[in-house]
C-alpha cells in the first residue's frame, strides 16, 4: 500500500478536525457513570487549603487536568493549536501537540506545532509522535515545540481502519523502546481512545517509558472518525471498540502497584470525571473533545474562563470528599456498579476494597 502524499497527510488533519467536532457526543452511556463516591457529612477539608496541584514525570503541575493531543499541520488546524495554547497558558494549564509525523515529513508544516511554544512560552508542553518514526525523528518532534515530554501514540485501531493506514504492527514495541533511550525528555504512551491493559501497561515498562496515559474509550472515536472516511462505511459495527477509561485505571491500579505513573484521558466529560480519575489513581486527566468544542463555541478566552471553572470545580470537589490534595483522593470511597463492575471484577479490581478503603 502506498503512503499518502504531504498533501494528502495535511489534508487529513483539517478533515479528522472537522470529524471530531462533528462525530463527539457527550450523550451517549459512559463507564464514568458507573463510578460514584460515598458521601461523608463531616468532610475535614477547607476549599482554601485544599492543594490541586500534582506531579506529572518529575514535574510539578498547577492543576491535576491538561488538554489533551488533538492537531496541527495545516493553517487550520495551527489557529486551533495557538488558541489552545493561549488559553491553557492563561490557566495555567499543560497542553499536549496532535501527531507531528505531517511536521516531520514537510518542514514547511512545522510551524502549526511551533505555535505552541510560542503562544505558551512557560507551560509544560508535549510533543507527539508515533512509534514508527525514527529515533532521529522523535528528537527533532522534541525540539520542534521546545517540549518538556513526549507523548507516543499508539493508534492500532485506527490505523487499521484508515484507508491510508499502517497494517504491520509488528515493530511498534521496539519502536517505542528506541525512541524512549534516544530522547532526553520524559515518554509517556497513551492509547488515542481505546484504551490501555494492564498487559500493555507491563510490556510498555519494559520499554523504558517514564509514564504511561491508559486514554479509554468514551469520548473521540477514532474508528468512527477513520470509517466515515471510508467510501462504504464498512467498518461501522466496530465503533465503542475498547476498553473505557475507569476500567483501564481499575485493572491498572486496582491490584498491586504498577510499573509506571498512569494518566487518564478519553470520555472526561466534566470536573467529576477529572476526580473520578484522579481516585482511580491517576496522577493527571488529559481532556480533549471538551477542550475543543469549548473553543469552538466560545474563542480562546472562553476556553480559558473554562480551565479557571474547572480549576475551581476540582478544588470544591476535593473539599467536599475531605481530600486535602490530589493524593489524598486515592484514599476516597469509590462505589464501581454495573457493567463497569462486572468486567472490572473479571479483570481482577478487589471493588470491595475501593468502597471501603477510607477507614
Amino acid at each position: 500500500m502506498s503512503r499518502p502524499t504531504r498533501r494528502e497527510h495535511a489534508s487529513r488533519k483539517d478533515e479528522h478536525l472537522e470529524l471530531a467536532l462533528r462525530l463527539h457526543r457527550t450523550d451517549r452511556p459512559n463507564a464514568f457513570d458507573d463510578v460514584s463516591f460515598v458521601h461523608h457529612a463531616l468532610p475535614a477539608a477547607s476549599t482554601r487549603e485544599v492543594d490541586v496541584s500534582t506531579s506529572v514525570c518529575g514535574s510539578p503541575w498547577p492543576v491535576p487536568f491538561y488538554v489533551n493531543a488533538m492537531t496541527g499541520g495545516t493553517p487550520a488546524t495551527a489557529r486551533v493549536n495557538a488558541d489552545l495554547a493561549r488559553g491553557a497558558a492563561a490557566a495555567g494549564v499543560a497542553i499536549a501537540c496532535g501527531s507531528q509525523h505531517v511536521a516531520l515529513r514537510d518542514p514547511g508544516c512545522a510551524d502549526g506545532f511551533e505555535v505552541i511554544r510560542r503562544e505558551a512560552p512557560h507551560a509544560f508542553v508535549l510533543a507527539n509522535v508515533g512509534p514508527t518514526v525514527s529515533p532521529e525523528q522523535a528528537v527533532r518532534a522534541v525540539e520542534m515545540i521546545g517540549a518538556d515530554a513526549l507523548q507516543v501514540h499508539l493508534n492500532a485501531a485506527q490505523e487499521l481502519v484508515m484507508p491510508e493506514g499502517d497494517r504491520d504492527l509488528r515493530h511498534w514495541s521496539r519502536g517505542v523502546a528506541d525512541i524512549a533511550a534516544a530522547v532526553d525528555v520524559p515518554v509517556v504512551v497513551k492509547e488515542v481512545g481505546f484504551g490501555l491493559s494492564r498487559r500493555t501497561v507491563e510490556t510498555l515498562a519494559g520499554c523504558g517509558v517514564d509514564a504511561v496515559d491508559v486514554a479509554g474509550a468514551g469520548g473521540t472515536d477514532f474508528i468512527a472518525i477513520e470509517n466515515a472516511r471510508r467510501p462504504d462505511q464498512d467498518y461501522s459495527y466496530l465503533s465503542g471498540w475498547g476498553q473505557p477509561t475507569a476500567l483501564c485505571l481499575l485493572e491498572a491500579l486496582g491490584g498491586e502497584d504498577p510499573r509506571l505513573p498512569v494518566l487518564a484521558s478519553g470520555g472526561v466529560r466534566n470536573p467529576l470525571d477529572v476526580v473520578r480519575c484522579l481516585a482511580l489513581g491517576a496522577c493527571a486527566v488529559g481532556v480533549s473533545g471538551h477542550f475543543l468544542r469549548t473553543l469552538s463555541g466560545r474563542g480562546a478566552h472562553g476556553l480559558e474562563q473554562e480551565l479557571r471553572t474547572w480549576t475551581e470545580h476540582v478544588r470544591t470537589l476535593m473539599t467536599l470528599l475531605g481530600a486535602p490534595d490530589v493524593r489524598a483522593l486515592r484514599r476516597t470511597d469509590v462505589l464501581v456498579m454495573g457493567r463497569t463492575a462486572e468486567q472490572a471484577r473479571l479483570l481482577g479490581a478487589d471493588l470491595d476494597r475501593l468502597a471501603r478503603r477510607s477507614g
